[in-house]
């Protein structure tokens, strides 16, 4: 039920056509301190920057000119001179971690250009440093030789959008010197200033990959890896995808763990919380076995009639997370009527936002809200008692600071009340990991232990499951000819269907 594989995953005004790059210190690298060289990298990089040398790069005066002048500024010989830049053009090497990239940007459909202060003997130089297949791979080289202008001058940049006919607004522009990157900015383009190549890498993935797509092979090349039951149910409500999960198909009664306990004590009790995710999501649990299971979990009710966390009355625990998934539970089989005690209590955490930092086992407030929107999803009922409180709740949360699964999970919340956390989803886009994955999400805690438990498979697939909600979301509401309710009807009967698989 996700997104088609060519969905566009991006706002609108966001879909990047083009990737103009630098060519020196980003797709190739050099030394101006070798063995060869008879001045020192400082005084080659002074050079560089000297007025005499932007002519030269120009254009306007001649290599040996060039020599002359900045031998003469700097006190030093022009043979010198000469020697140090033939030891620096000897240096030069192609960076393939780069071309790869690239590569394959290209194949994605992305037009891609080079655009470097560079003279003439320099750019002859350059240009025998990558192979004609890896030169081939930019539909253009742009040099300031030739265009008689250079970076950060305006003309230059404006001289190549005359030349390629790119739009500026949906072009990104990487180069490793911040007044080159203003100058870029200031007339449209997407800046990138490339002083960590892993980090422009995932940039430059992130602004021009499918999310989605990049998402689902990092769970296809994850899959059955992806630890304790809990998680791989989550991962399975969230794509929809049976291949991907290997758990434990309890017969009736789930465990948090796969094969006992981690990090606390082997013989860990049956809880709650993932029999109830379990006997949601997973299929092959018969109705009758599913009554039973629910008839045993009402023996575990404290005094005030709130739902507990384990199967153990040895140990007395409450969580609101915890009483919303029972809830959800109960709800969806018909039952919601018999935790009245149970939903009063997780409507006055709600109203009175007592999740603010999170609860006894889970990390964060979006955590508690994002298993609220699954329990409105499956109750008109509910969506009538709580749908308003909910939604100003959400609103809320909008922009606050949070990891990557709080993110998705906020996300997540706000499309089933009719809601795009634009902001927040842009976010999230930018902390995709090269490999498709997002790492930086805490989900659940040991309790009174304070250990903290993340796994990078449930909070990728919220995460791609958040960007998928939106989309559809943005269909349906550009599809509607008429302004509705988020609460009504049609809106929540949508949300059932895209939450529960």
């Amino acid at each position: 039920m996700g997104a088609p594989e060519n969905a566009n995953h991006l706002p609108k005004s966001k879909r990047y056509t083009t990737v103009v790059f630098d060519l020196g210190d980003v797709l190739f690298t050099w030394s101006s301190s070798t063995p060869k060289s008879p001045l020192p990298g400082k005084i080659l990089h002074s050079i560089l920057r000297s007025v005499h040398w932007f002519e030269y790069e120009k254009g306007n005066i001649s290599e040996d000119e060039a020599y002359s002048r900045v031998a003469k500024q700097f006190s030093v010989s022009a043979a010198d001179v000469k020697a140090a830049f033939e030891a620096a053009r000897d240096s030069l090497q192609s960076n393939p971690r780069m071309l790869d990239l690239i590569k394959e940007l290209r194949e994605s459909g992305l037009a891609v250009y080079a655009m470097s202060n560079i003279s003439a003997p320099d750019w002859e130089v350059l240009s025998t440093k990558a192979s004609p297949e890896q030169w081939a791979l930019f539909d253009q080289v742009f040099t300031s030789a030739s265009a008689r202008e250079r970076k950060p001058n305006i003309g230059f940049y404006k001289h190549v959008v005359q030349e390629t006919g790119l739009d500026p607004s949906c072009a990104i522009f990487v180069d490793d010197k911040l007044e080159n990157v203003v100058s870029a900015r200031s007339l449209g383009f997407h800046g990138i200033v490339f002083d960590d190549e892993n980090k422009v890498i995932q940039q430059l993935k992130n602004l021009c990959g499918d999310p989605v797509v990049r998402a689902k092979k990092f769970l296809a090349s994850h899959k059955k890896r992806l630890n304790s039951n809990f998680a791989q149910l989550l991962i399975l409500e969230a794509t929809g995808d049976k291949s991907l999960v290997d758990y434990v198909a309890h017969p009736g009664q789930f465990n948090f763990f796969q094969h006992g306990g981690v990090l606390t004590t082997q013989e860990f009790p049956n809880d709650l919380d993932t029999t109830s995710i379990g006997l949601t999501v997973s299929d092959h649990i018969d109705t009758a076995t599913k009554h039973k299971v629910m008839d045993e979990m009402l023996k575990y009710q404290n005094s005030d009639g709130i739902m507990q966390v384990y199967f153990d009355h040895s140990r007395p625990r409450i969580d609101p997370v915890v009483c919303v998934n029972v809830l959800t539970l109960f709800y969806s089989n018909g039952r919601g009527h018999e935790l009245s005690r149970t939903l009063d209590w997780v409507e006055e955490v709600l109203r009175n936002r007592a999740y603010i930092s999170g609860t006894y086992y889970y990390y964060s407030a979006d955590q508690f809200l994002f298993f609220l929107s699954r329990l409105l999803s499956v109750s008109p009922e509910l969506r009538q008692r709580l749908g308003t409180a909910f939604k100003e709740r959400i609103l809320e949360r909008f922009g606050v600071e949070a990891d990557s699964l709080s993110l998705a999970a906020r996300i997540i919340g706000a499309t089933v009340v009719g809601l795009v956390d634009e902001r927040d989803l842009e976010t999230l886009r930018s902390r995709q990991c090269e490999n498709g994955s997002w790492e930086d999400g805490w989900f659940y805690k040991y309790g009174a232990t304070g250990i903290l438990i993340r796994n990078d498979g449930a909070t990728t697939a919220l995460a791609m499951r958040a960007m998928q909600l939106v989309d559809e979301l943005r269909q349906k509401q550009s599809q509607s000819t008429s302004k509705s309710s988020p609460y009504s009807s049609n809106l929540f009967s949508w949300a059932v269907s895209v939450l529960k698989f």
